[in-house]
């Protein structure tokens, strides 16, 4: 029996999907919201992130460690994640546990906020934001970020900074969770082997009494900034760079040509970028990627070395990507066809994969896909479709962005 889609909307807007599979031997369970760093006013950027670890500190019935200790005792793998975009609590487990770990996902979706443990989780957040700064990837791709979207907030970090989320309040987080946590802002994915039916019957009995609030978010593309700017860190000893441009939207059939295109220049082996910079020795690390947006999308491209080298690599940067439309073949396309197929099919072999596939999907689209007809648009990419979109979106018309060590500001 091949896998079924069904899908069901409650009377209070919360969408139920999922991919139905009686002979899997395992269910994945998510609730996604979309919310994320965009939807945020920027005193209160990072109140995403921060409210997802929240999510985990119980509800007025059940204690933080009660709750954890339910997924533990259901041998659960459970987790959540915070984007730009998005919010995303999830759990995978048999189909025989199904019904508790849906349960215990919709209850912990409802948290109590507790003021002791808002302010004893502010601190984790401060820890996190701390470690990320010693990373010079992270620093100069955030900051990268914030100039190419200017005020717009695709800018915003997701983590926040020390600033903003020092100066939060407990309020402000329960009133952002009033907006954007509504029925009609959330989207339960399922996948596997379960009973659809009773499993929305009991979704209905657990969250139908969600408010709904008519959410909002502009997806019009945002203006953005292309200027060059160099950062000096006294924690660094390399020079890094890195050049963030516009992409196709993350609802276009654009998005899969543009992953192969950044595949054939920058994948981890066998790209343009690796040929050019790192097997010659003058970069230590090289990489470009595309990042599907609601409405837009941005790639990246990104090297390190040695600080005065900087500039050469850039060079040879521009010079791989004004050669990629002309140098692209169809054996090129081949490879990278195949590699993104043999990795979509098996992220797709597992509930857990499927289920993930297919909140973030739905939030995009706002509507299905099968994965067969994914493949089949894989398979349908033709050189002359990357070609176009190398046009349509160049590279090299980027925010260009340079970290090297403070003492080499000169």
């Amino acid at each position: 029996m091949p896998v079924e889609f069904k899908s069901t909307t409650l009377d209070n807007g919360l969408t139920i999907l999922a991919e139905i599979d009686p002979k899997s031997q395992s269910v994945g369970a998510g609730f996604f919201v979309k919310t994320g760093a965009r939807d945020e006013e920027t005193p209160l950027m990072g109140v995403s992130h921060y409210l997802e670890h929240m999510m985990f500190k119980g509800t007025e019935d059940i204690s933080a460690d009660a709750l954890n200790q339910a997924f533990d005792d259901l041998g659960a793998s459970n987790n959540a994640y915070t984007t730009r975009e998005s919010t995303c609590f999830y759990a995978h487990i048999i189909p025989d546990s199904a019904p508790k770990a849906i349960e215990m996902l919709a209850k912990m979706m409802r948290p109590a906020l507790r003021q002791d443990d808002f302010d004893t989780e502010k601190n984790v957040i401060l820890e996190e934001i701390a470690m990320y700064a010693d990373n010079p990837f992270w620093v100069l791709y955030e900051q990268c970020v914030q100039n190419h979207y200017n005020t717009h907030g695709l800018g915003h970090r997701v983590l926040g900074t020390p600033e903003s989320i020092t100066a939060m309040q407990s309020g402000q987080m329960r009133e952002y969770f009033r907006d954007r946590y509504s029925a009609d802002n959330t989207i339960v994915s399922l996948a596997g082997n379960l009973d659809f039916d009773a499993t929305v019957d009991q979704i209905r009995s657990l969250c139908g009494d969600w408010n709904t609030t008519n959410p909002s978010r502009t997806t019009d593309r945002p203006k953005t900034g292309h200027e060059a700017f160099t950062m000096t860190s006294d924690r660094v000893n390399r020079g890094y760079i890195l050049g963030l441009s516009d992409a196709p939207p993350q609802g276009s059939d654009d998005r899969y040509a543009a992953t192969l295109m950044t595949q054939i220049l920058g994948g981890a082996d066998n790209s343009r970028l690796h040929w050019a910079l790192i097997e010659t020795g003058i970069a230590e690390e090289a990489m470009a990627a595309y990042d599907g947006l609601d409405g837009t999308g941005d790639y990246f491209i990104y090297a390190s070395g040695a600080p005065d080298s900087l500039d050469q690599i850039w060079e040879v940067m521009l010079k791989e990507i004004k050669g990629l439309k002309d140098s692209i073949t169809e054996d090129d396309l081949a490879k990278l066809r195949a590699k993104m197929l043999t990795s979509v099919t098996l992220a797709g072999e597992k509930p857990a994969g499927r289920m993930q596939r297919l909140g973030r999907l739905w939030l995009a689209c706002g509507k299905y896909q099968s994965l067969e007809d994914e493949i089949e648009i894989i398979n349908s990419i033709t050189v002359n479709d990357i070609k176009d979109l190398i046009d349509r979106y160049p590279l090299d018309a980027c925010t260009l962005g340079k970290m090297i060590p403070e003492s080499d500001e000169s």
